[in-house]
């Protein structure tokens, strides 16, 4: 099993990586089938199904099934050529691609949100159609958004989720035992093994480059977070609350009265200012999914500008082992809200992060191991029920308790010798029971919990 750092933390835009660049993937993907495809076509159709057609609208689905359909990517997102290209085709109810010309388009009748028929595969499922001249469908394919970003077909889901099929990597854990077991045989760390299998599939360069920018691409985030307010769209009138708090902690440095849990305010700024750029459709990085952006980045910001002896070094360890971890939840378990919950995004992201922190802080494969069980196993059962469908309410102060207990988590690993009661494949198992029991009521539908008892309106 083999889930390269580029995979689990994606440079993409907001709200959701499932809801949002997943859908524009899978357009972009359906391109490149029709491109292959030797049929002509006139015309476009799309159909979400699940927890894509009932959070659609909040998560901004829609728009972006049809900007992917026009050829817009998460990669190289142009919001303000999007607007003009979204206005255009309102206003001509066509798409126009070079390889194609002109084909028929009409948002309100071929955007189909179908609250009826949930496809088999996975809660976020979608269709998408290429008609012919007489408006009848010559090419489909159906894709699931499987969460941070990942995009299946349905022949590739049902072939297998470990298939890989690139070089050999020198490190091939499937779980935290076998992890564990070859850091103990080689006497490596765990950041170590990750970074030999990252330079046999890409090289020591192209790793070096990468994550120097995802860590740029979540620094940058936080400060524009923390420099803007206002109000987030959607509707709900969510005051962005970054700037003040960031504002007034500042504003507090050097006074002799400051209570020591304001450490907890600091860790939560950093988080929120995140998830506000996320809910403002900002550029954000998947760790591991949109919803859950604000965490690491979070984390990781507390050790650099909190931890003494802190150092900018450290930072590809944190983010190798934190993507170690998070492969093998995503691998055993989900990393899904639509899936299995809150507890797959905020709850995947409290492991990774905490055992990032642990791992710069010293820690031992053992400590590492803990300390990412630590956190996961206190987000077990979270549901994930955004208020109208928007990754808002609870999602961005969620993010910031999420890195609370992240640190904690390591910290209480630091504090012990890494043996402890439940290991983290168990753990991670019982995420994976938990979220196929948990009602869908619970699973990002917004039909049930918060989205339901809280005036939205």
């Amino acid at each position: 099993m083999f889930l390269s750092v580029f995979d689990m933390f994606k440079v993409g835009i907001g709200p959701s990586s499932s809801h949002t660049m997943g859908p524009m993937v899978a357009a972009a993907r359906f391109l490149d089938l029709m491109r292959a495809s030797p049929f002509k076509f006139a015309g476009l159709r799309a159909s979400l199904h699940g927890s894509l057609a009932f959070t659609g609208v909040g998560h901004a689905t829609d728009r972006a099934t049809i900007l992917g359909l026009a050829g817009f990517t998460p990669q190289d997102y142009d919001n303000d050529r999007a607007e003009e290209v979204l206005a255009e085709i309102n206003r001509t109810q066509t798409i126009t691609l070079p390889e194609f010309g002109t084909l028929s388009f009409a948002p309100k009748s071929d955007m189909i949100f179908d609250y009826d028929i949930k496809l088999d595969g996975h809660a976020n499922g979608m269709m998408l159609m290429a008609t012919d001249g007489q408006g009848d469908v010559s090419l489909r394919e159906t894709y699931y958004s499987i969460g941070g970003g990942f995009v299946m077909t349905e022949a590739e889901l049902a072939a297998g989720k470990d298939t890989d099929e690139g070089a050999p990597i020198p490190f091939p854990f499937k779980s935290a035992t076998e992890m564990l077991q070859m850091a103990t045989e080689s006497g490596k760390s765990i950041a170590q093994m990750k970074r030999a299998n990252e330079e046999a599939r890409g090289g020591a360069a192209q790793l070096r480059d990468g994550t120097k920018r995802l860590w740029q691409v979540m620094n940058d985030c936080i400060n524009r977070g923390l420099e803007t307010d206002g109000i987030l769209p959607g509707g709900l009138n969510v005051k962005r609350r970054a700037k003040a708090i960031h504002d007034a902690l500042v504003s507090e440095r050097g006074q002799n009265q400051r209570a020591p849990h304001t450490i907890n305010d600091w860790m939560s700024v950093y988080a929120m200012a995140v998830n506000e750029e996320n809910a403002a459709g900002g550029q954000v990085v998947t760790a591991p999914t949109n919803g859950a952006a604000g965490v690491m980045p979070a984390t990781l910001r507390y050790y650099l500008d909190h931890v003494p002896g802190a150092s900018e070094a450290h930072i590809e360890d944190f983010l190798l082992t934190a993507a170690a971890i998070g492969g093998l939840v995503k691998f055993n378990a989900s990393i899904s809200g639509a899936e299995a919950g809150c507890q797959a995004e905020v709850g995947s992201a409290a492991a990774m992060s905490a055992a990032g922190l642990c791992a710069v802080m010293g820690g031992t494969p053992q400590q590492i191991e803990n300390a990412a069980e630590i956190a996961l196993e206190h987000h077990l059962g979270m549901t994930c029920d955004p208020v109208r469908g928007l990754v808002q309410v609870p999602c961005i102060e969620r993010n910031g308790l999420g890195a609370i207990k992240a640190v904690s988590a390591a910290s209480l690993a630091l504090r012990g010798d890494g043996t402890h009661l439940v290991p983290l494949d168990a753990c991670i198992e019982t995420m994976r029971q938990t979220g196929a029991d948990m009602s869908e009521k619970y699973k990002e539908t917004s039909l049930g919990g918060l989205a339901v008892n809280v005036p939205n309106c």
